[in-house]
């Protein structure tokens, strides 16, 4: 059975699952980017109200990317063991529960433990949405719709922007913060229409005929000679969310505290430019299904590792607004990390090797949000934000190092060396 074989029953939209589990994926990892933006939008408020120095602020920050971390080596692993649909529920449930938990904080550490709290949901979506798009669109078309999944990203910082427009004013950070309960229809739509993988369910009772029911252990994403690829792509991953968390979760109080925005116009600078980090992600994701996932990456590597640094100098307001959707663009790839990161990895490890890849990075990164915040204090966060590029470029050097990849059906193969039954 292919990815592209059905089961006995799918949901009213029809007995092809693509669609659906396209639309449950985009839902779920939207709502993980507005939990993301949500912290980055809240800070300056939150400074303010705690009187928080910004290291201390880049620790709650910090304390949230240890939980993504941590969560994707279990929800990955209870992903392919259980099934992806039972871990993107739990995942959206406890990120959104928890930060809905944060509106009550009553300081500096009931925000930090809910933070890492609601990071172990946080850090499991990504691995799931990725295993679940490679798994049920076709190989010619996967770059496109993991793309599309995962430009979800940008569309749910925008939909963070507009809640704060809405809701700080009025509510403050508390009241942005129960905006985080929104996420619960993504989980009840995959509930109710998402099946389960096709491929999961065939690799689990092949797996279950040859070895009963012993669980997947985690060390075989590092076995069979994996070691290298999974090690190369946690480094690769690590640099290019340390250069992406170290601009993005300083961003908004950069642009208010150094470049003058009232909260207002600094939401519209936001949403414009995620409005170019998604129509990257399409761009990139059709170009990757024509030259290749790594060298679309290596594109995109090369072009922030020069704009960015470029768009921290800009003082002009009018250019800075044009220039990022220029610099977001380039972001893309995130979008192609789905697809490739998923074909390192056979069918039943597919959602732990490609979690852990990504998500161990997003911990390494953890505590960018705090060493950047200490270079601004010394510097500026202009400073900070054009240093960021140079993580940039270390991704992209260890990318070099990496295999050009194709799937088919599940097999892994390097490009131009034909998958095999």
């Amino acid at each position: 059975m292919t990815a592209q074989s059905s089961s006995s029953a799918y949901p009213a939209f029809g007995k092809d699952p693509r669609w659906v589990t396209l639309a449950g994926c985009f839902l779920c990892y939207g709502f993980d980017a507005v939990d993301f933006m949500v912290l980055a939008l809240a800070l300056p408020a939150i400074v303010s109200d705690f009187g928080l120095t910004l290291g201390e602020a880049g620790l709650i920050g910090t304390a949230g990317m240890i939980g993504v971390g941590l969560s994707s080596m279990l929800l990955g692993w209870y992903a392919d063991n259980h099934g992806r649909r039972p871990a993107l529920i739990a995942s959206v449930l406890i990120f959104a529960l928890f930060t809905v938990a944060i509106a009550f904080a009553r300081g500096w550490w009931d925000m930090m433990i809910l933070r890492l709290l609601a990071g172990l949901g946080l850090g499991g979506v990504w691995g799931v949405v990725s295993a679940f798009i490679n798994e049920t669109w076709p190989r010619q078309s996967r770059g496109r719709a993991s793309a599309f999944v995962l430009s979800a990203w940008p569309v749910g910082f925008i939909l963070a922007a507009l809640l704060a427009h809405l809701l700080l004013p009025a509510h403050g950070w508390r009241g942005l913060f129960l905006s985080g309960g929104l996420a619960l229809v993504a989980a009840i739509f995959v509930l109710v229409f998402v099946p389960e993988s096709a491929v999961w369910r065939e690799e689990k009772a092949r797996r279950q005929s040859a070895l009963g029911n012993r669980p997947v252990p985690l060390q075989e994403i590092f076995t069979d000679g994996r070691w290298r690829r999974t090690l190369l792509a946690t480094a690769i991953a690590a640099c290019a969310l340390t250069g992406y968390w170290g601009t993005n979760t300083w961003l908004p109080t950069y642009l208010v505290k150094e470049r003058g925005l009232d909260p207002s116009a600094m939401t519209t600078f936001l949403i414009v430019m995620n409005i170019g980090m998604f129509v990257g992600y399409q761009i990139f994701g059709f170009v990757a299904d024509r030259i290749g996932a790594k060298a679309t990456i290596l594109l995109c590597f090369a072009a922030t590792t020069v704009l960015l640094p470029i768009y921290a100098m800009i003082r002009d307001l009018t250019l800075l607004l044009w220039f990022g959707p220029v610099v977001a663009l380039f972001f893309a790839y995130f979008g192609i990390f789905g697809t490739y990161f998923s074909a390192l990895f056979p069918a039943h490890i597919r959602s732990t090797g490609a979690g852990f890849c990504f998500n161990i990075g997003r911990g390494v990164s953890a505590f960018a949000p705090y060493a950047l915040g200490e270079i601004a204090t010394s510097f500026s966060l202009s400073v900070s934000i054009a240093l960021c590029g140079v993580f940039f470029l270390l991704a992209g050097l260890l990318m070099t190092l990496m295999p050009n990849m194709a799937t088919e059906d599940g097999h892994v193969q390097p490009t131009g060396v034909p998958a095999t039954s």
